[in-house]
């Protein structure tokens, strides 16, 4: 495990603009519930199944009732976004306007542990109905942490694994963004134009090394 492990977010970069007027990040079955966000990137399917998916952990909860991250950048979903070719991708704007949201771990589960906000992390994709999940703190060790970190994903082990997820109950606050990592110039720009505005401007970098 990383001594100080970060996770990411993903969306597209026009959804920006709402997410700072909110104030943050709001689950899918919020969004939903709001008529839906600006730009989609997912697969309508698996956003569906994952509003139905139990959070083992937390009697009552699905997935869908949780705001999503990653624990890296270059994601499995991103290389789907990015190949486009997938059946049931809808979205095919390509990975050029997808921007990552960085947040620190620790500083995150701080912050809901002072605040009584339900969390939970998975072992692997949390839209898959055998995954397993956790919600203790010391108990983040039993994330393949060697998968999460690996470029290739072929082999299915890492495949497996690295697409674990972390997961916020319904609303994730803006404040606790503290980076933005994007594709190209184009983007950067527009990412410091929706920043203008917003009380929080967390750091903004091209780092071409979290795309494919």
């Amino acid at each position: 495990m990383p001594a100080r492990p970060c996770i990411y977010h993903i969306t597209h970069v026009d959804n920006l603009p709402s997410i700072i007027q909110a104030g943050g990040l709001w689950s899918d079955a919020k969004i939903m519930e709001k008529g839906g966000p600006a730009a989609s990137i997912g697969m309508s399917p698996i956003k569906e199944r994952r509003l139905r998916l139990p959070v083992k952990c937390h009697p009552g909860d699905c997935v869908g009732d949780y705001v999503p991250f990653y624990f890296c950048p270059r994601s499995v979903m991103l290389f789907v976004i990015h190949c486009g070719n997938h059946p049931e991708l809808t979205y095919q704007g390509g990975q050029e306007p997808i921007v990552h949201l960085e947040a620190g771990l620790h500083d995150v589960l701080d912050w809901a542990e002072s605040e009584g906000r339900r969390w939970a992390f998975s072992l692997s994709n949390a839209g898959a109905n055998y995954t397993e999940f956790r919600k203790e703190r010391d108990r983040l060790n039993e994330i393949d942490w060697a998968a999460v970190a690996a470029r290739d994903f072929s082999d299915p082990d890492v495949k497996e694994g690295k697409p674990a997820e972390f997961l916020m109950h319904e609303f994730f606050p803006w404040y606790l963004v503290r980076r933005i990592g994007v594709y190209s110039r184009q983007i950067h720009s527009r990412v410091l134009r929706f920043l203008a505005s917003s009380p929080h401007r967390p750091a903004v970098a091209i780092i071409r090394d979290w795309y494919f």
